[in-house]
């Protein structure tokens, strides 16, 4: 019996091949689009999933208040956290401390070699992470000053092999390790990717002084990552109530100076990709937002191809009325029937679902250069994506099967044979409703698209406040900092300003396009109350850094060598000024702050500027001169001839500063490095919005032939009559019009509203305008009136004398 189900199905396939090709081709763009999606969202929801204990760690973040308003977001916080938490809290079962060292230099062939990743670590890091160990014992492999743990990848740059236990590794020609441990590399969905992990015990032994105040003591030194691993069965909102107590213990006196106050709380390990965007974070984090508005996407996609089989199914009741009406006369059951149009409701999404899986094969090279995400064919081995698939499909059977199958089923034969139709206004009011939420779906998702393209847009073209174009930044050097380096520095950048291929040349601790990790709290006018201190970003800059930014001073003056008290003097950008009391930005001028125990004087006051991208606010910013600042040096140049400037600012670094390895970016294309994850977005949103597009006309398509099958008798009729062509088409095109309008309705407050919440993301976004609704709505417009033609046009221009011999 089932095998006379499919090969009706497959006789019936073979007689309609425009409708079947419809339905097939819309299902297969639906589920492919779909899987990819799906599989996207399944790598963003499954990071550290790979850890053991991954529902039982969780990390510290801190919160700063000043005056009862939140200032600052940690996700590094206070060293002392850690231990003092584990002591006072019995749920806590171990905790790990990580910390961010950056870059170190070691010697491969006499050559330098950078190690990216380096972080300094507890000894339980090995024991609390699932980062299992090639070589070595994880009980102690960091438990003493000066032992590190390499990852697999670096000990094979490194030393060729893994074998490397016991074996010493000079860092930055200044510090010597053993090697304690080697461990496999990090999965891609991982916050922590260290490259080399040093004990954390070097950094306390480094940083803590002869009165035995250091790290483990310290509640007001910021950048340590605190990672908790509680008790199986712990309460984590119990927990966070004890740390108010035990912060107020350590840190109430201080901060009731300064008339501000610290919040601690716990974010579960697996939240933290998709929902912390904190400073001192460890790498870049995902947006929950973006993951579950493409998983909306996805289902958009499908449903709307599914609703296209549905449309086209029951559209074509009247030519399959019938055949349903001699299939009962005959004796078939109406259970019967239903088995036979769910039969071919498989048959076509089997067939969707094989030409989904190729397109998903050919996608993913092309999807993974366009999402950023690392997707691969190995994904066809993971159950997971099997039992997605095979939901989809099952899903797909029966959504869009069986309504067609119940209606198909439930004509009665004696009217179907006598040519009397019953439930086809329900049927055609089905169809229109239909149509009419596949439309709205597409102009939900073309107003969003248009909205993040404008947005996108709006952020690359507005003037940052800051010069960065033709500006060549190495990184600061890590080998050979000393008592010469000031001098070497000088000479280094006296050399290049020789150099007619370069305008300026300056040094600061941060550049444009990353925050400033240096936050400085306590600071207030000299004299003021203790009350009306707040925090700030300081960047440490040389002379020549108001210059070779062009940053536009409001007022005062900027640093300068003529002036030997300038080394004791900072300027505030506008929001800083305003932050301390002023209004007028020159009344601040020779002003004097307390600045961590000394005082400096207010020289110049710039113009607000973007130092990160324009989702963030303007932040209260100072600028301190630190004449022998150890930071990113910014090279200005004048030459188009990139290249040739590169070459030789080489030579003169590798002179100066032997022992470093050389490396170089150009400031605006790491400044739009930010904008990057928003561009995917974008271009992932756009993708996928064309595809429901084409799914959503498929079926228009459909549903338009038969419609004006339906109607060829009348056409006929209307072209003897005297109907025009443009009449034809305008009658015709009328009913989806109306469609297309209401959709329209529907669509528009549904889409101001998400992407009103959307922009909120940004502090500097564009206004909604009327034409982001309503160009789309044209789009669509035009788009279905293209479609629907095709047909119309062959319908309205074939000869009336045809039209009325149909039947």
């Amino acid at each position: 019996m089932i095998k006379n189900y499919f090969k009706i199905a497959w006789r019936n396939m073979k007689r309609h091949k425009a409708y079947s090709g419809i339905n097939i081709l819309g299902l297969a763009i639906g589920i492919a689009a779909c899987l990819l999606i799906l599989q996207y969202v399944a790598y963003e929801l499954n990071y550290e999933n790979f850890q053991v204990n991954k529902d039982r760690i969780y990390r510290v973040q801190q919160d700063r208040y000043d005056k009862g308003k939140l200032s600052t977001q940690w996700a590094a916080g206070a060293y002392a956290v850690g231990n003092s938490f584990k002591d006072a809290i019995p749920e806590i079962e171990d905790y790990v401390k990580v910390v961010q060292n950056g870059r170190v230099t070691t010697e491969v062939n006499n050559q330098p070699l950078k190690v990216e990743k380096v972080y300094f670590a507890t000894n339980t890091f090995f024991s609390v992470f699932t980062y299992p160990l090639i070589a070595g014992n994880k009980s102690n492999a960091l438990k003493e000053p000066f032992k590190a743990a390499l990852s697999e990848s670096t000990a094979k740059k490194i030393f060729g092999t893994t074998n490397v236990i016991g074996k010493p590794l000079e860092l930055n020609r200044n510090s010597n390790y053993t090697i304690t441990a080697v461990y496999k590399d990090a999965p891609a969905n991982t916050q922590l990717k260290p490259d080399m992990l040093l004990s954390y015990a070097t950094f306390v032994k480094r940083t803590t002084d002869s009165s035995g105040n250091g790290p483990e003591t310290a509640w007001e030194w910021d950048g340590c990552l605190t990672y908790l691993l509680l008790h199986k069965g712990a309460d984590p909102a119990v927990v966070e109530k004890k740390f108010v107590s035990i912060a107020d213990k350590f840190t109430h006196e201080d901060m009731k100076k300064y008339n501000a106050a610290v919040v601690y709380h716990l974010q579960p390990l697996r939240n933290i990709h998709l929902y912390s965007h904190y400073m001192g974070e460890p790498g870049e984090n995902g947006d929950g937002k973006t993951v579950y508005l493409l998983l909306g996407i996805a289902f958009f996609i499908v449903i709307i191809a599914w609703v296209n089989y549905i449309n086209l199914a029951t559209a074509r009741a009247i030519t399959r009325a019938r055949e349903v009406g001699v299939r009962k006369a005959v004796g078939s059951q109406r259970r019967q029937l239903i088995v036979q149009f769910l039969s071919e409701s498989a048959l076509l999404n089997c067939f969707a679902l094989v030409i989904a899986i190729v397109m998903v094969l050919l996608a993913i090279p092309g999807f993974n250069r366009l999402s950023g995400q690392h997707l691969s064919f190995s994904l066809f081995g993971e159950i997971n994506f099997w039992i997605g698939l095979l939901s989809l499909f099952l899903i797909g059977v029966f959504f869009s099967g069986l309504y067609p199958a119940f209606v198909l089923s439930g004509f009665k034969p004696i009217d179907v044979l006598k040519g009397k139709m019953s439930g086809t206004k329900q049927s055609s009011f089905l169809r229109k409703s239909l149509v009419v939420f596949q439309f709205t779906a597409s102009l939900f998702l073309l107003i969003g698209t248009v909205t993040v393209y404008r947005q996108i847009q709006y952020m690359r073209k507005q003037s940052l406040g800051i010069n960065i174009d033709q500006t060549l930044v190495i990184p600061p050097p890590i080998v050979g900092i000393d008592s010469t380096f000031l001098q070497k520095m000088t000479s280094f950048k006296q050399e290049l300003q020789q150099q007619s291929s370069i305008r300026d040349i300056a040094v600061s601790t941060s550049i444009s396009g990353e925050p400033v990790n240096w936050n400085a709290g306590g600071i207030k006018l000299v004299g003021a109350d203790q009350s009306t201190q707040n925090q700030y970003r300081v960047i440490g800059v040389d002379y020549d850094y108001i210059k070779t930014y062009d940053l536009k001073l409001i007022a005062g003056r900027p640093f300068s060598k003529d002036f030997g008290s300038d080394k004791h003097s900072v300027i505030f950008n506008k929001k800083g000024i305003e932050q301390l009391g002023f209004n007028n930005p020159a009344e601040a001028l020779g002003k004097k702050i307390d600045f961590w125990g000394e005082q400096y004087t207010i020289e110049g006051v710039t113009e607000n500027f973007h130092q990160q991208s324009l989702r963030e606010a303007y932040e209260p910013l100072i600028l301190r001169l630190i004449p022998d600042v150890n930071g990113y040096l910014s090279v200005k140049t004048k030459s188009a001839k990139a290249g040739e400037t590169i070459e030789l600012v080489k030579a003169e670094w590798k002179k100066f500063f032997p022992g470093n390895t050389f490396e170089y970016f150009f400031l605006d294309d790491h400044f739009d490095e930010q904008y990057k994850a928003d561009q995917r977005f974008g271009q992932v949103f756009t993708l996928f919005t064309s595809l429901a597009i084409l799914v959503a006309c498929l079926g228009l398509f459909g549903l338009a032939s038969f419609t004006t099958l339906q109607r060829t008798k009348e056409i006929g009729i209307r072209k003897v009559l005297g109907a025009s062509v443009t009449n034809i088409l305008r009658l015709l095109f009328r009913e989806f019009a109306v469609l297309l309008l209401i959709a329209f309705v529907i669509a528009v407050p549904i889409a101001w509203f998400t992407t009103s919440n959307w922009l909120q993301g940004y502090a500097f976004r564009i206004g909604l305008q009327w034409t982001f609704f309503v160009l789309p709505f044209v789009a669509i417009i035009v788009i279905a009136l293209i479609t629907v033609s095709f047909q119309s046009i062959k319908a309205a221009i074939a000869n009336p004398v045809k039209s009325l011999r149909t039947e």
